[in-house]
Order: structure tokens, then C-alpha cells, then sequence
């Protein structure tokens, strides 16, 4: 029978992913595979492990094999459902948990595994925090996640902000399907197995983005932010279309690679 030692280097894929998939089998932290790396491996361990590398070889995201993603510190549920959470999205939460009124009401549209209104609402429980997604599959990953995270969201299917109608909000934040229909990225890596329509609008990519710009200002007080995630080259087109629209004090964040990722502008009233 193999080593656990053996196990990682016959898996054929990365070390990092060979050690990840290993210690959620056997349940253990990285310290005790630095230790116990030479113990001989059980034979329930070694057919579970084989499995999951199996999986990986074939380019399943570690995520989705694992059923869950750390983001901002806590672990989330996630499914082929839903996008993987992503560090360069905690930049929106950052953004928008320093542009928040007290007491704020805020809502996040496309909300996926819900990791960006839990993730508010834990952070500042003073926000009443509302989350809106076309797919019921990804509102059930999003309630269970505010389950077992203790997070008090309110979630609702809707396409966009139709099912908000006359209501306003303190803030709205959204990572929306950006990706261009014929990015060759769509076809590579984990993109491959993450839900078509949570990562392109079937157009240039900007479709989405417009919509919430015009949508949004029917729906935010005055003086209230709208935060958008876009992609690394989207920056400009953001801000002109949220110039356009009529907001004010438009601008963009770059994320931790030096990227263009978040726009946004406030919106002062008509």
C-alpha cells in the first residue's frame, strides 16, 4: 500500500492541489502531513484520494470537488451552480462596507453563492442587506450559505431589479456576467465548469453592466453609491456609460494584481 508521500507524487497534478484534496480526506491541517507524510495510507483513504485527483486530472475545479471556497475569512458552500468566489471580489466588499450609511439599505444583484451580502452583513450587522439572482439553483446555495453563516438576508429571484419595483436602496453592489461572448478564457481553466450565464452576458460584455447602470438609478436615494465588478480591460467603457447615465464622482478601483475591477458613481437624484 502506498505512502501518503507516494500518494501526492503519483497523482499527477499540482502538489498544492494533491496536498489540498488529501488533507480534506483524511481531515487533517497541512503540520500533520508534514509529519505523517511517510505513514502508510488507508485503503478507504487511497481510493477516496484517487478519486478526487481523477477529477482534478480532468480540470474539475478544487472547489467544486471540495464543495466549498474561503472568501474574506469564512468558508462558503458552493456549486457548478454558482461562480467560485474570487480574492479580487473582496475589493467590492471593501468598497462598499466604507460607503455604507449606518443602518444602510443595500442590495446585491446576481448574487451567486451570496458570499458578497453575507459577507456585509456579517461585517456590518447594522446593514439591512437584501440579495436578488435570476437562478433559483443559486438562491438555494446563497440560503443555505446565510444559514449556516448566521446571516440575515433577504433573497429573492428576480432578473435584475424587477422584482424591486419602487423600492430604493443606500447602496447597490453587483458582480455581474461581464465576460465577452468569444473570450477565448471561457473555454479554459475552471471557467470551463463554472455556470455559463453567471460569467457572460452573450455579447460584449457590457450588456449586463448597462442595465444595472440604467436600472439602478430608479431605485438608489440620492447621494447612494453603485459599486460594479467588471473585467480587467472594462474599466474606461464603465465609466463612461456611468458618466453617461448621469452619475457623479465616477471612478475605478484596481484590485490586488493592479487591475482595473470595480467602477462606480454616485447618484445624485434626477
Amino acid at each position: 500500500m502506498p505512502t501518503y508521500r507516494e500518494l501526492i507524487q503519483s497523482s499527477q497534478i499540482e502538489r498544492f492541489d494533491a496536498q489540498v484534496l488529501l488533507l480534506h480526506i483524511v481531515q487533517k491541517n497541512r503540520a500533520w502531513l508534514i509529519t505523517h507524510d511517510t505513514d502508510i495510507a488507508s485503503d478507504e483513504h487511497t481510493a477516496m484520494f484517487e478519486s478526487l485527483a481523477a477529477r482534478r486530472r480532468a480540470g474539475e475545479p478544487i472547489a467544486y470537488i471540495l464543495g466549498v471556497r474561503e472568501f474574506y475569512g469564512r468558508d462558503f458552500t458552493v456549486t457548478p451552480a454558482v461562480l467560485i468566489p474570487r480574492p479580487d471580489t473582496e475589493l467590492i466588499v471593501e468598497l462598499a462596507l466604507a460607503r455604507a450609511p449606518h443602518a444602510a439599505r443595500v442590495i446585491d444583484l446576481g448574487t451567486g453563492s451570496g458570499c458578497i451580502p453575507i459577507t456585509l452583513k456579517l461585517e456590518r450587522p447594522d446593514l439591512s442587506v437584501a440579495a436578488l439572482d435570476i437562478s433559483l439553483d443559486a438562491l438555494a446555495v446563497a440560503t443555505h450559505n446565510a444559514a449556516a453563516l448566521q446571516a440575515d438576508i433577504h433573497f429573492m429571484q428576480s432578473d435584475w431589479l424587477n422584482a424591486v419595483v419602487g423600492e430604493e436602496f443606500d447602496l447597490i453592489v453587483s458582480n455581474p456576467p461581464y465576460i465577452e461572448v468569444n473570450d477565448s478564457h471561457l473555454s479554459q481553466g475552471d471557467l470551463r465548469f463554472e455556470p455559463s450565464g453567471a460569467l457572460t452576458d452573450g455579447g460584449n460584455g457590457l450588456l449586463h453592466l448597462s442595465c444595472i447602470i440604467s436600472q439602478a438609478k430608479h431605485h438608489l436615494v440620492a447621494g447612494a453609491w453603485l459599486l460594479l465588478e467588471h473585467g480587467w480591460d472594462q474599466g474606461a467603457a464603465c465609466r463612461e456609460i456611468l458618466q453617461t447615465a448621469g452619475y457623479t464622482e465616477v471612478q475605478t478601483w484596481r484590485d490586488l494584481g493592479d487591475n482595473d475591477r470595480v467602477s462606480g458613481g454616485v447618484w445624485r437624484g434626477a
